[in-house]
């Protein structure tokens, strides 16, 4: 097969970037993390203090830091070398760390809305750990509320009866790491699973009935060409998954790849530049969207848009509590973001000892909290202006009046007095956007 994308993406007037550099593309808070501070702790145990704010609700977030290998991509606190007893006293820690945050005031009563498991590889543990995990998270909080459990997984580690147990402990929402369908590729890029591990696992997952079950690709990854684009759409389309999540490739600077580039001097990483990769995500939202998919976000694709939720998202970029526990987590109580530490051995030490092992953290001011909920939910594509009037009595179209019109003049958005709207080409590079709506101390502020 020799076909040849014609499609292009108009850049945005910020985002001539050609090559793919090192660092951080992908925007997933607000403020900056280099501006969350040791020194402001406190703000967070005082958060804690505090009976929460009417009808906000609370999810719970549980990082497993444990993989089979480490990606060359991946920029996230993971243990490839921890054995059965170690994971059993981080599963002690996680659980021994909620029921730290169980007598505070901040939870007023609520238990979690929806529940997500991140990492690292969720599904690294075994079925009897994970029961053992949910078990007692369950026994500290109740999860008779929850209308959503997200759990990620990495296709090789999964057994039909472990894919079972996941189900069983209550997963509504599964989602298959697979990221490319090439053999080659996924080794040359460190990933731990083949392809035909994918096909197992997922045909295990629909016979035993998941709710929703969303599969991510990567566009750009290591020696990825435009035929093998095409298929791993085609293979997509084909498997028939309920979501499809597609992230644009990016190299921070504690990947394996920027390491591999540092050595050798060089400042181009050796992945597709970013015409390609979004060239290639506009291509695979089309070919989805002839099958019935629609856009819910920026890097989502959903069967049925009115009924493929994805709530902790949603949440999240309206302001939810998130209850985060584990090494090196992220959370926001009552307007205070904080992290976690970010070494397993500090942490279960410290949640052993009964204290919270939290690093750093940063009390947002109302206008940071009105940014942070807006770029956030403009990566949904819309805005709807009468919400951030009646949430924060602010009118977004006057108060960012002189960058709406900067964008409208190049076609990107449509304002009016209801809503923002952007165009399918921002929406595919609307990270690049976002930093024109930051305050100026944090335009240029290094997301890691």
């Amino acid at each position: 097969m020799s076909t040849v994308l014609t499609q292009t993406v108009r850049p945005l007037p910020e985002s001539r970037d050609k090559a793919t550099q090192a660092g951080n593309y992908f925007v997933s808070n607000y403020p900056p993390f280099s501006f969350w501070s040791p020194k402001n702790v406190g703000d967070l145990h005082a958060a804690l203090d505090t009976p929460p704010a009417a009808d906000t609700p609370l999810g719970l977030y549980v990082h497993i830091p444990f993989c089979r290998k480490r990606c060359h991509f991946c920029y996230f606190k993971v243990y490839t070398d921890k054995n059965a007893d170690a994971i059993s006293r981080y599963i002690d820690g996680l659980i021994a760390e909620l029921k730290i945050y169980a007598d505070k005031a901040f939870l007023g009563g609520r238990t979690p809305n929806f529940v997500y498991f991140g990492g690292g590889t969720p599904s690294y543990l075994s079925a009897k750990q994970l029961t053992q995990l949910t078990d007692g998270l369950k026994s500290v909080l109740s999860w008779d509320k929850v209308e959503e459990v997200t759990f990620e997984c990495e296709p090789g580690t999964l057994q039909e009866h472990k894919l079972q147990a996941i189900r069983d402990f209550g997963v509504t929402r599964l989602s298959f790491g697979i990221e490319n369908f090439s053999d080659h590729i996924l080794e040359i890029n460190g990933r731990a699973h083949l392809s035909k591990q994918v096909y197992r696992a997922y045909g295990w997952a629909r016979q035993i009935g998941f709710p929703q079950i969303n599969i991510d690709l990567i566009s750009g990854m290591l020696e990825e060409t435009e035929e093998n684009w095409i298929e791993n759409v085609r293979k997509t389309i084909e498997l028939d998954p309920d979501c499809v999540t597609i992230y644009q490739m990016e190299i921070p600077f504690n990947t394996t790849i920027y390491k591999g580039m540092k050595e050798a001097g060089k400042l181009t990483a050796p992945v597709a530049d970013w015409d390609t990769k979004r060239r290639w995500v506009k291509y695979a939202f089309d070919e989805l969207a002839k099958h019935g998919y629609e856009i819910s976000s920026a890097y989502t694709a959903v069967k049925n848009k009115a009924q493929t939720k994805f709530i902790y998202r949603d949440a999240l970029w309206e302001g939810a509590d998130l209850l985060s526990v584990g090494v090196a987590s992220f959370g926001h109580i009552h307007g205070v973001h904080y992290q976690n530490v970010k070494d397993i051995e500090p942490y279960c030490d410290t949640v052993e000892a009964g204290d919270l092992p939290v690093f750093r953290a940063l009390k947002i001011t109302p206008e940071e909290a009105l940014i942070r909920e807006m770029i956030l939910q403009m990566k949904r594509g819309r805005l709807d202006v009468s919400y951030f009037r009646e949430k924060f009595g602010v009118d977004i179209t006057e108060r960012f009046a002189e960058e709406w019109e900067h964008f409208a003049a190049e076609g990107f958005v449509t304002v009016s007095k209801d809503e923002v709207v952007l165009d399918r080409d921002a929406l595919l590079q609307v990270d690049t956007m976002l930093h024109e709506f930051m305050l100026p101390e944090h335009r240029e502020a290094r997301y890691t």
